[in-house]
C-alpha cells in the first residue's frame, strides 16, 4: 500500500468513526429522552427512532464498504480474474 492508498484509508477511518460517535450521541439524547418522558422507548417518526435507523443501516453500509471490500480485497479479486483470463501462448 502506498501513501496515498494509506492516506485516503485513514481519511475515510476517521469520517466513519466520527459519523459513528455523532450517531451513538444523537442516538443516546434520543432514548434517554424518551425512557425519562414516558419510561420506554417510543418508536415513531416524529422521536426519531426511524432516522436513527436509516442512519444505521447507513453507517453499516459504509462499515461493510470500509472493513470487508477494501482495497486489498479489490486486489485480490482483480488478481484472480487476471489468472482466469490468461490466455496460454501456443508455439
Amino acid at each position: 500500500m502506498d501513501y496515498n492508498n494509506a492516506y485516503e484509508r485513514v481519511s475515510q477511518l476517521k469520517k466513519f468513526y466520527k459519523s459513528l460517535l455523532w450517531f451513538v450521541i444523537v442516538a443516546g439524547f434520543i432514548f434517554l429522552d424518551d425512557i425519562f418522558e414516558n419510561g420506554t422507548i417510543n418508536l415513531s417518526l416524529f422521536d426519531g427512532s426511524v432516522i436513527l435507523l436509516i442512519w444505521g443501516i447507513v453507517l453499516t453500509v459504509k462499515a461493510v464498504k470500509l472493513f470487508l471490500l477494501d482495497t486489498e480485497w479489490e486486489n485480490r479479486i482483480i488478481e484472480k480474474e487476471m489468472r482466469k483470463s490468461k490466455k496460454s501462448i501456443d508455439f
